[in-house]
Formats: structure tokens, sequence, C-alpha cells
């Protein structure tokens, strides 16, 4: 007995060890052309792991710095005064870091991961591990130079993810105010300086912008579906895409892209189904009116009951051993208060503003993408979107290889119905209806986010949202749920949602005007797809030049302006002349309250408005000379090549010309610059494009990466498909093992531990 009692318990011993040695987190990394990995991990937190390991090669800096940012440390490292993008402005590290700190509550997150699948959180945790390998194996003396031996470069845990997740879902909404939260204050107290300039989204401004089409069988000649992405989003920064494959044999297998952070594939394509992302009109967020009480204007009244303001005190660490700076964060039951300088909207003796937000702890978006990469068709992405509403703030667009074409404006929005919202409004709530949805605070019956511990309790349900399913196309380049075919416009929803029959942007406009006609020639294919997508056209040209210079010769004052106007070939190609100066005169004529003749009609949105209303021929000429005094002085040609003026610096200081122009003047293919020695950079717009069908093996994907894989100027591949982007030459992605096998570069890396 005691032999058989002693060989058991030295094969427990034994059979512990081994097990012990066994890997918790496990990958392999492939890379391909243009540096792409191709992630495989027979675990969900192999897979983070992974992803995390090969992000960090590409872009450790970047990242590095996005967790500061969101644990509120960039003051301390930084400096106070110093600024970053946040949402959409350039806000000083202060500012910032009460935020952060002020607004995301950790508490809160950290019970609502608890409730996350057991896939989404395995997944997070190995991209905590995964990081912070990457860091263990190369050194803080041996990173890129932008952050070696930083102090700001530590190592992370999953909260720092959960800040991270928190400020990706307030991206499009609550974050474009962050610095009307941080620095409201009441009457009497000391105000913090406004270093900053808030920015509410804008349809036809969005910084945020993208155009998705999906197309299907009829479109395509019965061929099954073609999907373009051709989201427009930032050049710099942590909301820059990078591209990646991850494969967990025979249970997900997907490629596409992700931002800073992402664990798996956001946007991209399985064997079976292509989907891409564009930002919604919808409003993710709205704004209560409050009154405060005569005694305190830190009370505000509901219901006739005075009720106290919550307060958060937040302390800001300083740089060099100096006083941390204490702020306070005031708070309702209908969300942070906010102020916006130079507005209605500030905090009086008797009234204040809050803000409420529907994205507010979304960390259902996890396992909303995880599923999306997992689906068979689009009706399967259209059951995801609809059942967790958890997609923050982009429309979703999909096709098939059956040939079905899926557009879903199905998000997480606040749940207000028409009906709600007229019993709710305030005498000045029609007066910003154009910018914010605005709320009655002074009863509690407007308040849309109930007490229920249901995540989606207060949230419009999918059954009050659009999605449409159909066999020729859809397409939507940021305007509202209303019209994504001309042929079958969408019936009115809740003006949460978006504008009903009011104008269209240029750039939606071009859209349907190019989609239809490209359609209408025959079976719409892959060469088509990269025709539409990189033509460059501008519509607002089209609609303006020739009349514009038809008023030239009265005004000769004008001449050589007109000439380098009239040589221009109307598109926004490197090598087009004269594209910059339609470009700058077209910034100062497009608000002009009378430019066109024909107004806007709802019967004919794709149309109107148009035809240029030459009775203030003098006016637009002027605002043409005026932009060619500014380019001249500038020392840029009136007629130089767009491509010499929308450059981007290589590495050693090559200039790369880019094509794509302002999406304002109606150019899909949308490039925002800002000024820089000699023209313009990009600092927003086209990014991940791809263009993706089916074939009987799987996808068949052509993409590019318009700023390339790495942020690390070092790297060969900082601008290897920027070069290709301005060639407008296109990369087949490898997709099935053999196809990754046969594009394999350099050795396979292999981490575990």
């Amino acid at each position: 007995m005691q032999i058989w009692t002693g060989t058991i318990a030295t094969a427990t011993l034994l059979g512990t060890a081994q097990l012990a040695a066994q890997p918790t987190y496990e990958a392999t990394i492939t890379r391909t052309d243009y540096n792409i990995p191709h992630i495989t991990s027979e675990t969900w937190s192999g897979i983070g792991y992974g992803v995390a390991y090969a992000y960090a090669q590409d872009n450790f800096c970047m990242l590095a710095e996005e967790f500061a940012t969101v644990a509120g440390e960039r003051s301390m490292h930084f400096g106070p005064e110093a600024t970053s993008v946040l949402g959409f402005s350039d806000v000083d590290n202060l500012t910032s870091d009460t935020f952060f700190r002020g607004s995301i509550d950790l508490p809160t997150l950290r019970d609502g991961w608890s409730s996350q699948s057991a896939e989404a959180q395995q997944i997070v945790d190995g991209y905590v591990v995964g990081y912070n390998r990457y860091l263990t194996d190369t050194g803080p003396d041996a990173l890129p130079e932008e952050c070696r031996n930083a102090s700001w470069v530590r190592r992370i845990t999953r909260d720092d993810m959960l800040r991270l997740n928190e400020k990706q879902m307030l991206l499009a909404s609550s974050l474009a105010l962050a610095p009307g939260i941080a620095t409201a204050a009441p009457p009497g107290a000391e105000q913090p300086a406004d270093t900053a300039h808030i920015v509410l989204p804008d349809n036809e401004d969005l910084r945020f912008g993208s155009n998705g089409w999906a197309f299907g069988g009829d479109a395509t000649g019965e061929q099954g579906g073609l999907l373009i992405g051709n989201p427009h989003f930032p050049w710099e920064g942590p909301s820059r895409f990078w591209q990646l494959h991850v494969t967990k044999p025979g249970e997900y297998d997907a490629m596409g892209v992700g931002l800073a952070g992402t664990p798996f594939v956001t946007l991209g394509f399985n064997k079976d189904v292509a989907w891409t992302h564009t930002v919604t009109a919808a409003r993710h967020f709205t704004l209560y009116a409050l009154t405060l009480s005569a005694d305190d204007p830190t009370i505000y009244m509901v219901d006739g009951e005075p009720v106290a303001m919550t307060t958060r005190q937040v302390s800001i660490p300083m740089p060099d051993g100096a006083p941390a700076v204490e702020r306070t964060l005031y708070s309702t039951r209908f969300g942070a208060v906010v102020t916006i300088p130079g507005t209605p909207i500030g905090w009086s003796e008797t009234s204040a503003f809050a803000i409420q937000d529907a994205n507010s702890g979304n960390q259902r978006a996890i396992d909303t993408w995880l599923r999306i990469g997992q689906a068979a068709n689009v009706g399967e992405i259209e059951s995801v979107v609809s059942e967790t509403l958890g997609i923050p703030w982009v429309n979703t667009i999909a096709a098939d290889r059956e040939g079905n074409a899926l557009h879903a404006d199905i998000t997480a929005v606040p749940g207000v119905s028409p009906e709600f919202i007229e019993q709710c409004s305030t005498p000045f709530s029609g007066l910003v209806a154009g910018m914010v949805t605005l709320l009655d605070g002074t009863r509690g019956e407007c308040d849309w986010r109930t007490t229920s511990e249901d995540p989606l309790a207060g949230l419009l349900p999918a059954s009050d949202q659009a999605a449409r399913t159909r066999r020729d196309y859809v397409t939507n380049s940021n305007d509202s749920y209303w019209i994504s075919n001309p042929r079958a416009p969408y019936r009115q929803l809740s003006p949460i949602l978006g504008d009903f029959e009011d104008e269209l942007s240029l750039r939606t406009r071009s859209n349907f005007i190019e989609t239809e006609a490209a359609i209408a020639s025959g079976p719409f294919d892959r060469d088509d797809a990269k025709i539409l997508v990189f033509a460059n056209r501008s519509l607002a040209a089209e609609m303006v030049v020739e009349p514009l210079l038809a008023l030239c010769p009265q005004h000769p004052q004008y001449a050589e302006a007109c000439e380098a106007l009239s040589g221009w070939d109307r598109r926004f190609d490197i090598d087009s002349r004269g594209a910059y100066l339609f470009a700058a005169f077209w910034e100062k004529a497009r608000s002009n309250s009378n430019l066109w003749q024909v107004a806007f009609d709802g019967s004919d949105p794709i149309n109107t408005p148009r035809d240029l209303n030459e009775t203030d021929g003098e006016a637009l000429l002027m605002a043409l000379g005026s932009a060619a005094d500014e380019i001249t002085a500038a020392g840029i040609a009136l007629d130089a090549q767009w491509g010499e003026v929308q450059t981007r610096r290589a590495p050693g200081g090559e200039a790369i010309a880019i094509h794509g122009g302002p999406g304002t003047a109606g150019v899909l293919n949308m490039q925002i610059g800002r000024e820089v020695d000699g023209g313009l950079t990009p600092r927003h717009g086209s990014s991940y494009i791809q263009i993706v069908t089916f074939d009987e093996d799987g996808p068949v994907a052509d993409a590019i990466l318009s700023y390339s894989q790495s942020t690390n100027p070092a790297s060969p591949h900082y601008a290897d498909q920027t070069q290709l982007y301005s060639r407008k030459e296109w990369h087949r992605l490898p997709f099935t093992p053999e196809e990754v096998a046969a594009a394999q570069q350099g050795e396979v890396t292999r981490i575990s531990e």
C-alpha cells in the first residue's frame, strides 16, 4: 500500500510540474509585406497577448503615451501648458488630466468589466501581458528614440485598458466637450483658464468622417458582395489604424485594422463577410438645462425639490516635484456639469447645463466587434449590433459572399423618441437644436437614463433605429440614416438619429452621383471600385468653376487667378494644377448663404441646391482674388501641382505627394491638411482603404494604409505604404495559410510565458 501511495504521489508531483510548465500565454506572429502581422493562438488570452506584442513592435511609443494620457499623467511628464489632441481639439495637458482623472470612474468600470464575456476578459488581460512582455524584452534603453528611457513609459494593468476603452467610446461625444467638463466652475469660484477651443461635431466638417459602400449581387452581376471601406481618420496619434490578421483556429479568423489598444479587428473581413464603419450623424449624448436654487448655484431643482450637485476632488501631479493642482468637478443626476465658452451654455447664478452620454461605461463594444469578426453573413452582423447596442458612434456597412449589402445605423444613443424630445424640450431647445439635443432638467421624467442594472436600459432600441439590407447597394458618407440609397429613402425616425429630409453634404451628393454612374455602366467590379474611391473629383468644382470663369472677363484685376483656375482639371490628383487655389477659394465662398440659385429640395436631395448665383459675381471673384493673394504670399505658385502642395515627409526629408482633397468641396477621397512650410501635410483623411470580394477559396482583398504601419521614423515601414498610396497602387492581402506562408517576410516570432 505504501508503494502505491508513493507512486501516485510521485506521479502527481510530476504531473503538477508538467502542468506548471505549460505557458499561460502563447502566440505566433508572422509578418508579410509592409510588415502586416498575422497573429495566431489557440487561446483568447494568447490572441490579446500576440496582438499587443506585435502592435508594440510597430507603435510602442505612441501607445505608451496614450496610457499616460488616459491615466491623467500628461502634466507630470510633459508639462501642464503643453497641448495634445483630445477629441476634436488641441487641449492643454492640465485640462486633459483633469478630465480623465475626474470623469473616468474606475470602480464602476471594474464592476462593468466583471459582466463581460470570458472571451473578452481573456483577450484584454492577454493584451496587458503582451504589452508588458514587449517592454521587458526590449528594455527602456532600447526603445525607439521618441520614448527611450522616458519617465512616462511603464508597465500597464487592466485599469489602463479600461480607461483606454472608455476614452475610445466617448471619442465622438463627451470627449469633444471634455474642456467644458474639466473647467466648469460655479459663479464666484475661481475659474480655470480657458485654454481650449471646444468644437461640437458638425456633419459638414466632420474631422472623423468616412465613406463606405456595400454592393450586392444585383450590382455586381450576381458575383457576390463587394465592399469598399474608406474611413477618414487622423494621420497622427492613437486614432491611427493599424493592420492585423488574427486567427484562433476554428473560432475566429479575421483581417483588417484596429486602433491603438484594440485587441482584434474592428474593421475588416473574414472568409464570408466584409464590413466597414463611418461616423454616424446620430447624437450620443443629450444636454440638460438646469434651474438652480436662488440660495446656492451648486443646488439644482428637480420636480420642485432641491438636489445638491455631487463633487469630485481631483489632484493632478505636476512635474519636478511641484505641488499638485487641485480641481473640483461637479456632477448631477443628469451627468457632469459642462460649459461651452462663447455660447449661452454656461453656468450662471440661475442656470447650468449637464451632459448625459449614452456611451459612458459602454464595455459591450469588445464583445460586439468580436462577434462581428465571427459572422457568416450580414444578417448575423445586424443581429449582433442590434442585440448589444455596443457600437459606440459609427454606422456599420457590410457585404457578404451571398450578395447581400447592409447599412445599419444602430449605435448606443439616448432612448429619446420624437415625442419624448418634444415633451421634454425647453424654450431654449429649438435655438440650439442644430447643435445639440437639449432637455428639461427640472423634471425627473425627462431623465432617459434609468436606474435599472440592465446596460441597455435607457438606450434607443435597435427597432427604433435604421437598418436595411439590399441587393443593389448601400452607402454612407456621414450624413444621416435617411438616405443610404436614393431609390429608397428611410422613414422618419427620432431626431437624435440625425436630420430627416435635410440638405446633404457635397461629399454625400458626390458619392451618390458617382456611384449611380458607376453601376449604370454594367456589373460593378474591383476595377470600378478602385476608380470610384480614388477618382478625386470635386463636385463643387464641377458646379462652380465654369460659371465663375465666365465672370472673369468683366474683372481683369483677377486675370492671373482666373487663368490658373482655368487650367485645372477639377480633380485633386497629384498632378492637378490649380487645385490649391480652388480649395482656398471654396473655403471662403462655401458659407455664402446666397451661393445657389436653386435652393435645396427634399424631393431632389442629390441635385439640390445647385446653379451658382452669379448676381453676386464680384464678391465671388473677390474671394478668388483673396485666396490667390494668400497662396502667393506663402510662396506657392497659383498653378502648382497638388502633389507639390500636399505632401507627407518621409524620413530623410523626401516629400511624398498625397492625392485627395477637402470633403467640403465634394471630394470623396477626403484629405484635410494642416499648413506647413511650402504647403500642406495631411492631418486627417483617407486612411485604411479596403476593397473586398469573395471567391470559392475565401476573401479577395486589395488594401492600402495611407500612412503606413509604424509611427517610428526609424522603421522601414514608416512610409512604405504611403509611397504606394501616392501612386494609387494596391496591395493584395494574404489571408489563407498558404498565402501567408508564401508572403512571409523574415522569421516567425513565437512568444510564450
